[in-house]
């Protein structure tokens, strides 16, 4: 007999033998969920199945509450910027294991029948308090909490930290760019780079909360209506044998928000071909909107396209660049006064190359009523369920935080309040409109040196006395229970 092939460890307990009809059974039900996989419970770490087994067989049930939040900052990222949790509250509203989920996973042998019947009614059933999406954050700052019996929310850490830590590192990334460029217009373009499908698609819609004026990434329009841009690539040029008559055939197939690609050849070649086509283009009806530089030494470019551009009539077109840009270029492209009006940032944003990961987690504070905390060296935790409070000095801008605990109130602005209870959301969600401005007015009220993306800036978070106090309990009574 066949097994269904696992990864285990060489020492685990091989599930029993299967019959050919159920092996064909168990892969096709593995290749369907692989199909969408970003909405399928198996999107999850086998350790987290592994621990609902075990706190099922010991009656571990009751109350727990966790939290997500960032250990430390790196020091390209003076802050970040609190993203995901729409998607966040969609994974736990529609958490469902299929049949076909239930027949593979007793198909592996790992699982008893109490943890199979369990998953098989799994329903999210907590609490949930956030932050509001759009909110600037920082180091051991709790941005969600979850409270619900304890194999609930265990089994939800991994795709929490998946959808959060995505999402609010690609929106730190964009909000640096509009700072770097706060008058230009600035385009994601980098769904073609991006690590994976479900990655690009979460990257447009954090840059456009974040301040993007858009994406070339179409799926994104449908789903969030988040604007379109979008222009042609070199092949096209290259596929004809004549740059006028591709600019020419281009224009009259796609005549609304024209924007012509330059530098396939020689690039200040072609902005002279393009002043020579326009009249003819305006005797149709066809306006120039912009054209884009996607290569070369950008500033130099920009300046002496813009000369022939004005020479030829044309002031109103504007220059768009491309090509492995970051908000590192933005900035000289400011230092250099090049006129570029608007940018695409692709691989860069979507995979934020410069700061891939930040320390995430999401731990255990609160079990079974009382206070929880992980004293690793270095990865000491601080339990209770906390929350934060914004300060803010006489002109207006964020002068510091404090993270103390739930209930006793601190000078400042609370930042976290309950977004779900009893499995559901408490209201609407905001829309991104709505995102956007909350983004806009952090910004603006984020610190001069943050704002000018100064390297090693150390924003204030104090831990309160009240949260050392506990810390110190927990302490003394995990020491005396050891």
């Amino acid at each position: 007999m066949l097994r269904v092939p696992h990864l285990s460890a060489p020492c685990a307990v091989p599930p029993p033998p299967l019959s050919w009809g159920r092996i064909k059974e168990c892969r096709r039900i593995t290749k369907t969920a692989a199909m969408n996989p970003s909405t399928s419970p198996l999107l999850t770490d086998l350790y987290q199945l592994n621990m609902i087994q075990a706190y099922l067989d010991h009656g571990d049930t009751q109350t727990a509450v966790f939290e997500f939040f960032v250990r430390t900052l790196p020091a390209r990222r003076g802050f970040l910027i609190a993203a995901g949790l729409q998607q966040a509250l969609d994974y736990l509203e529609n958490l469902r294991f299929s049949a076909a989920d239930i027949a593979w996973l007793e198909s592996t042998g790992r699982f008893k029948k109490n943890c199979l019947d369990y998953l098989a009614a799994f329903r999210f059933s907590g609490d949930a308090h956030a932050m509001p999406e759009g909110t600037v954050f920082f180091a051991n700052e709790p941005i969600l909490r979850i409270t619900a019996p304890l194999p609930q929310a265990q089994f939800v850490e991994t795709r929490l930290i998946n959808i959060l830590h995505f999402q609010s590192l690609v929106a730190a990334k964009a909000a640096r760019c509009v700072l770097a460029a706060p008058d230009k217009v600035l385009v994601d373009f980098g769904l073609r780079r991006a690590h994976g499908a479900e990655a690009g698609l979460m990257a447009a819609r954090a840059s456009y909360l974040a301040g993007f004026a858009g994406t070339a990434t179409v799926l994104a329009d449908e789903m969030f209506g988040i604007p379109l841009y979008g222009t042609m690539a070199h092949s096209f040029i290259a596929a004809y044998d004549d740059e006028a008559a591709a600019f020419e055939a281009f224009a009259r197939a796609r005549p609304d928000n024209l924007v012509f690609l330059l530098d396939t050849y020689d690039t200040e070649a072609a902005a002279r071909k393009l002043v020579a086509l326009a009249p003819r283009l305006k005797a149709a009806g066809i306006a120039i909107r912009a054209v884009r530089l996607d290569s070369g030494d950008l500033v130099t470019l920009s300046k002496s396209v813009r000369a022939i551009l004005d020479q030829g009539g044309l002031a109103e077109v504007t220059i768009f660049a491309s090509g492995g840009l970051d908000e590192d270029s933005l900035a000289a492209f400011a230092k250099a006064n090049a006129p570029i009006d608007g940018i695409g940032i692709g691989t860069s944003l979507t995979t934020s190359a410069d700061v891939a990961s930040v320390d995430c987690v999401y731990k255990l504070q609160e079990y079974a009523g009382r206070p929880r905390r992980k004293q690793s060296d270095k990865k000491a935790t601080w339990p209770g369920r906390k929350q934060v409070w914004r300060r803010y000095g006489a002109d207006g801008r964020m002068t510091g935080d404090l993270v103390a605990l739930e209930g006793n109130d601190q000078v400042g602005e609370p930042l976290i309040a309950p977004v779900m209870q009893g499995g559901r959301r408490l209201r609407p969600h905001p829309s991104l409109d709505e995102i956007r401005f909350r983004v806009r007015r952090e910004l603006e009220l984020l610190p001069e040196p943050l704002r000018r993306l100064e390297v090693a800036t150390t924003y204030p978070v104090d831990v309160g006395d009240d949260v050392v106090a506990l810390a110190a309990d927990v302490d003394r009574r995990n020491n005396a229970r050891a």
